[in-house]
């Protein structure tokens, strides 16, 4: 249950809805089945699978858990080339002619289509935690993209969801940088941990290194020279540890050993589903403190105009 990834979103315009509304809701859009022809879908499913008797959604103190299903057909392109070239080989030899390029479009359209059926389905079960009381989302996945796609899936769900990407005054690739380059500019309750990126101005060109100290004076000579942080690993007091990189995104998540361990010794017996909802809870408690703190420490959230043909939703 615990989250390895982030991706952050504010809500605005938030509308009142029932919980009940939006479970129906979140029903009516379920995961099905690919048919013969999709090469993808995503719908909503049990976060809980069969354990939570298909509750699509579970409300805890304040909190919603989600989960998406994104299934895709794999069809490897070298595949496709290859019967298109075994055809385009069958048609020139049979009627001594070349084969146009509009007709090998056609051909590949065709073969895809054809091949699509028998292509390998590849499923990917993404969470996503709401913060109802701070009107927050964070989607569990490492991909933009794929967080985009669960909150396209959410504003269609519910008719219209206004979010913007969380977004803070001081950018963190300034923050990562300065930190690096001035210890004292460090909060105190934030430690830098040994993974990094260090991105050239003007150039593509890159620097990634671990286990390497982070003080030493080959890293000042880097900074000096330019640099930029987009990616820097922290931990905040033992409560936790992830790589924040440019875009506000937290990857690699590990929370601390006392929240796993108060996680273990919860009394929820060998109850699957109770033991899924005290991990969620004591997760999300921890998420809502710790963004908030690093928020802090970026000098604040900024307020950011979603579209304006986007409306908001609340439970």
């Amino acid at each position: 249950m615990w989250f390895k990834n982030l991706h952050l979103y504010r809500l605005h315009g938030v509308k009142a809805r029932s919980l009940g509304e939006i479970d129906t809701l979140l029903a009516q859009r379920s995961a099905k089945p690919l048919g013969n022809s999709d090469a993808r879908r995503i719908g909503w499913t049990p976060p809980a699978g069969r354990l939570g008797g298909g509750q699509m959604l579970h409300p805890l103190q304040g909190h919603l858990l989600i989960s998406a299903l994104r299934q895709e057909r794999l069809l490897p392109t070298s595949v496709v080339a290859e019967e298109v070239a075994d055809k385009v080989a069958e048609i020139e030899a049979g009627e001594g002619r070349k084969v146009t390029r509009k007709e090998k479009t056609a051909l590949k359209e065709q073969i895809t289509e054809e091949l699509m059926p028998r292509a390998f389905v590849r499923s990917q079960k993404i969470d996503l935690w709401w913060d109802t009381e701070r009107n927050l989302i964070g989607v569990n996945t490492s991909s933009r993209a794929r967080a985009e796609d669960v909150l396209d899936l959410l504003r269609e769900t519910l008719g219209s969801l206004k979010a913007t990407p969380l977004s803070s005054q001081t950018l963190p690739i300034r923050a990562m940088t300065t930190w690096l380059s001035d210890p004292a500019s460090r909060p105190a309750d934030l430690q830098l941990g040994d993974n990094f990126e260090l991105k050239a101005k003007g150039d593509d060109g890159i620097v990634r290194a671990r286990q390497v100290d982070l003080d030493s004076s080959e890293m000042q000579q880097l900074l000096e020279s330019g640099r930029q942080s987009s990616k820097l690993a922290l931990s905040i007091e033992g409560q936790l540890s992830f790589i924040l990189h440019d875009d506000l995104a937290l990857k690699s998540l590990r929370f601390g050993d006392a929240l796993i361990e108060e996680a273990d010794h919860a009394d929820d017996g060998d109850d699957a589903l109770a033991r899924l909802e005290t991990d969620f809870i004591l997760m999300a408690g921890s998420l809502r403190q710790n963004v908030e703190r690093l928020l802090e420490w970026l000098g604040g959230e900024t307020e950011r105009q979603p579209a304006a043909d986007k409306g908001g939703v609340q439970p």
